[in-house]
């Protein structure tokens, strides 16, 4: 019979092969007799009948949502009393999704042969951040596992809230949009060609709303397929663009810039920034590593990049709040109480205080632009379908006047 096994060489290194045996006692005597430590053996597989492979460990996707519900799972188990090895087995058993089983069983075995749970975390640096990692390795550090995965889940629950609540403020009026959109479209490409044969057997000299009609009805059925070659070339150069350094860069002034957007996307960056800060403090870890891993989580470049400055500062022995108070990018508001909370000790109190506030500013902002956006889709709409039936009744009306 064929065995597949996976024995441990040293310390750090893995070995996984194929060994032929009568029996799962002879292969363990086999692998010994190389100098390997067998940690797993099980039968080998026809290739009709094998178990899923392991998944590659830089391409694989795991779902936001997944994750959370396995902190969630594991914090609860580990607090129970059940070990981490059980733990993780549990969890695979009951996993619905074959990457996240795959991934379970191949960290249960890398801690099993010795790994450190955080150590075998970061083989998947896609489906866990450096956020996550550090918050685990704090909890391995302290001897609070259990408390660290409380933390990342709680974490993890106030974000992915923060996202549902946006999409939920922005499906009515996309709906809006793309119903809208079809809807002019509609006309312009089957209505308007109907018309068209009436108005140009007039005779006479059309208005201009219908002339400017016909002449978008005629580009959107004769030069469709440029428009969307143009439009294409167009976003996929944008995109070029905006992923290199100075493009980033750009982007990111213009997204602060923007009259009532940019507000609301600075609040929500300070808000995200200050939450993962003090949750990284709480954990134990010091403050410059903290502030290192807490930048990554923010995506707009301004903001990652003064805040880089702050941490050159904070290196050189100055303070923290104090920098950021000489940057025109953050509130006083955040500023003032970073600067209180390190000179009372109590730093990462103040950045759950200005997390706290610029979440509610962020609700409430949502609140707003989604009771806004709905009347102004639904004006902006009438105003292009109000446009488009005058046009076309400009010339019946005109005709009428003729006849009199």
């Amino acid at each position: 019979m064929r065995y597949k096994y996976r024995a441990k060489k040293g310390p750090q290194d893995i070995v996984e092969a194929i060994i032929e045996a009568s029996s799962e006692t002879e292969a363990v005597e086999k692998i010994s007799a190389l100098g390997l430590l067998p940690v797993r053996i099980e039968e080998a597989l026809d290739s009709a009948q094998a178990p899923m492979p392991y998944p590659n460990k830089i391409n694989i996707k795991i779902n936001s949502r997944e994750i959370t519900i396995f902190s969630r799972q594991l914090a609860s188990l580990m607090r129970s009393g059940v070990p981490i090895l059980a733990a993780l087995n549990i969890i695979s058993e009951q996993s619905e999704s074959p990457n996240l089983k795959s991934i379970l069983r191949n960290i249960h075995d890398s801690v099993k042969a010795g790994e450190t749970f955080s150590g075998s975390l970061s083989q998947y640096p896609n489906v866990f951040s450096a956020l996550y990692i550090a918050l685990i390795r704090a909890g391995e550090d302290t001897g609070g596992l259990s408390d660290a995965l409380l933390r990342i889940t709680d974490y993890r629950i106030k974000i992915e809230e923060m996202y549902s609540r946006l999409r939920m403020a922005l499906a009515y009026p996309v709906l809006m949009a793309v119903v809208g959109l079809a809807t002019v479209i509609f006309m312009l490409t089957f209505v308007m060609p109907r018309l068209m044969q009436i108005f140009t057997n007039l005779g006479e000299q059309l208005p201009l709303p219908t002339r400017i009609l016909i002449s978008i009805s005629d580009t959107l059925r004769h030069d469709w397929l440029w428009i969307i070659i143009i439009l294409s070339a167009f976003i996929l150069v944008a995109k070029r663009q905006i992923r290199t350094p100075a493009g980033k860069i750009s982007f990111s002034i213009m997204q602060l810039r923007l009259p009532v957007l940019g507000s609301f996307i600075l609040k929500a960056e300070l808000a995200r920034f200050a939450r993962t800060l003090s949750i990284l403090l709480k954990s134990g870890i010091p403050i410059l590593r903290a502030i290192n891993i807490a930048i990554p989580v923010l995506d707009n470049e301004v903001i990652k990049k003064q805040l880089q400055q702050s941490y050159k500062e904070l290196e050189q022995g100055g303070s923290f709040g104090r920098s950021l108070k000489g940057s025109k990018v953050f509130p006083l508001l955040m500023s003032n109480l970073i600067t209180v909370g390190e000179e009372s000790g109590k730093l990462e109190e103040s950045l759950a205080e200005v997390a706290s506030s610029y979440e509610r500013d962020t609700d409430e902002a949502m609140r707003m632009m989604a009771s806004l956006l709905e009347p102004l889709m639904i004006l902006v709409m009438g105003l292009i379908v109000g446009f488009i039936v005058v046009a076309m009744l400009l010339p019946v009306f005109e005709m009428n006047v003729m006849a009199r």
